[in-house]
Formats: structure tokens, C-alpha cells, sequence
């Protein structure tokens, strides 16, 4: 049946309690390919409880259980089927620096519900407050095969635009390693699909496949390290559209424009404050191995 769109935009919002420490922020930074070299001091900011900086796409992770990809299926008229899940996009605003340790309170709920015919896609919002007020916003964008057909809004267009044409002012290469995937599901992502051959060949692909997710934060690491001094604090927001699929053990291609003077992104949509305070970072993904495949399109990493 195709989905209630009414029944889950309906909903009440799902609140959970959530915690985390060191221990937590250092695995999902080892999940992502930080730590080589081990005794480099920048990596040091990421897998040393000493000088424990966190970055900021952990809020993905943070407080383990399902990620929101998984969290929006279960909410009243959604009964899919996972085999036909795909993580269209990710966008992630900072209140405030994500502490190395915390309690907070997360309430989940599906803003949107788009009907693109033959699929449907979800947009789940999740909110984190601590007792000093908001700490992040993330919205996780899926997209459910098959699922389409009740005659909805389409929404947005799902169509990656292309990167920009002139050359990339930066560009870096992120080596995977082959179980970059069975590190990275211990962060809380126990979807078979990144683990199990046989159902990564039920879903279509031809072996498992990274986690979006482990890119996308991967990515990130790549434009602080690269383009922020690995200043943690200063990303203020981050959002993408998965545009392909990375195998652990390839190589990610991680291009970056770096426009001159501050920027408006998310003025309008309120990812932002006031427009013109900060500067963005355009990035484009790709998997080497696979002739410059892309993986990630309609990157930006804002920064103040």
C-alpha cells in the first residue's frame, strides 16, 4: 500500500532521551577513517580523550539507536519494506559546538511526505535540546522505492545539480578502508545492507556499501582539516544529497570551492542566522576507482 502521508505527517513527535561520552565520539571518529596516521597531532584532536575536539556530523550518531533514515520508517503510515530504503539527503544545523560528553532530549517527526509517482520520499526533522537549550537540528531526507502513487505534492525536484565548472580551489583524496563499513555500523547503523552480501544483492547492489552517512561525515572531516585549521567549531551548518553509492576499500575524490567574501546559504530556509555573516564551502564527491563516480552532489559546509 502506498504510504499515509496524512497519518505521518500527523504524528506526534517521537522523544527520546539520549547520552553519550568520549568513548562514543572517538568510535564514530575511527568509523569515519580518522586516526592515520595514529600519531599525527591533527588526528590526535580526533581519537585522544585528551584533546577531544567533536565533529560535528557525530550529531548524526549521537546518543546511538537507529539513525533517522531507519527512525522515519517507523512512524504510524509508514510500513516499508528496508530492501527499498535509500538515503536520499542529509542537513545538519548547529546551535551551539556538540560537547564531548552530554545528555539531551531528541523529539523526531516527519515534516514532509513528497509523492514522486513510482517512489515517495520522507523528511524526518529531529530536534536536540540539553538543559541549556537547542544544541542541533538534523533532517534526514529517505526515499522509499515503490512507495509513490497516492497523489501527493512532488516536491522538490530529487535531481542532483551539477558542481561548479571552474576548476576546485582544493582537492583531497580519503582512502576507505575495506571494513570501514563494520567500524562505522558500531556507531548505532545495524542495516544490513552495509554488512551482508545477500541482502546488499536483494537491494540491487553487488556488495555491501558504505553507510551515506560514514561519507558524509568523512567528507566533512576532509573540508575542516583541509580548509578550517580542523577547527571543529567553527561549522555552523552542513548539507547534502547522496548521489551515488561508495564501497569500502575505494578512494574518495573530496573537490572544494571556497567562494570569496561571506555568503547567504541558508538565509532563506533559516539554516542560518542573518545572511552575509559567514563564508560556505562548495564540495562534489566521487569515487576514484569508478572513473570519478559521484557520491555526493549539492554539498556545502557553512562556516563562521
Amino acid at each position: 500500500m502506498p504510504i499515509d502521508a496524512a497519518g505521518a505527517l500527523g504524528a506526534a513527535p517521537r522523544v527520546r532521551e539520549i547520552a553519550w561520552d568520549h568513548k562514543d565520539v572517538q568510535l564514530y571518529h575511527l568509523g569515519i577513517g580518522a586516526g592515520r596516521p595514529a600519531t599525527d597531532p591533527g588526528e590526535l584532536r580526533y581519537t585522544l580523550e585528551s584533546r577531544l575536539h567533536v565533529l560535528p556530523s557525530f550529531a548524526t550518531v549521537a546518543g546511538g539507536g537507529a539513525p533517522g533514515v531507519i527512525r522515519a520508517l517507523s512512524v504510524p503510515g509508514v510500513d516499508v519494506d528496508l530492501a527499498h530504503v535509500l538515503h536520499g539527503g542529509q542537513r545538519l544545523r548547529l546551535h551551539r559546538p556538540v560537547p564531548v560528553r552530554g545528555r539531551a532530549t531528541a523529539a523526531a517527526r516527519v515534516v514532509a511526505a513528497y509523492d514522486k509517482g513510482t517512489a515517495a520520499v520522507l523528511v524526518l526533522r529531529t530536534e536536540i535540546t540539553d538543559a541549556d537549550g537547542p544544541l542541533w537540528t538534523d533532517e534526514a531526507e529517505v526515499y522509499v522505492r515503490g512507495e509513490g502513487g497516492w497523489g501527493g505534492e512532488r516536491g522538490p525536484s530529487g535531481r542532483p545539480s551539477p558542481p561548479p565548472a571552474e576548476p576546485a580551489d582544493h582537492v583531497a583524496e580519503r582512502v576507505l578502508r575495506e571494513d570501514q563499513a563494520l567500524l562505522y555500523r558500531l556507531s548505532g547503523d545495524w542495516n544490513p545492507l552495509h554488512a551482508d552480501p545477500e541482502f546488499a544483492a536483494r537491494a540491487g547492489f553487488e556488495r555491501p556499501v558504505l553507510h551515506g552517512l560514514c561519507t558524509y561525515g568523512a567528507t566533512l572531516k576532509t573540508v575542516v582539516d583541509t580548509l578550517l585549521d580542523g577547527d571543529v567549531t567553527r561549522v555552523r551548518a552542513y548539507r547534502t544529497r547522496f548521489a551515488g553509492v561508495v564501497y569500502p576499500g575505494e578512494t574518495l575524490r573530496v573537490r572544494m570551492w571556497r567562494p570569496a567574501g561571506a555568503e547567504r546559504y541558508g538565509a532563506e530556509s533559516g539554516e542560518a542566522g542573518e545572511a552575509g555573516e559567514a563564508g560556505e564551502v562548495r564540495v562534489a564527491v566521487s569515487a576514484v576507482e569508478r572513473d570519478d563516480a559521484p557520491v555526493l552532489a549539492d554539498t556545502v559546509v557553512r562556516y563562521g
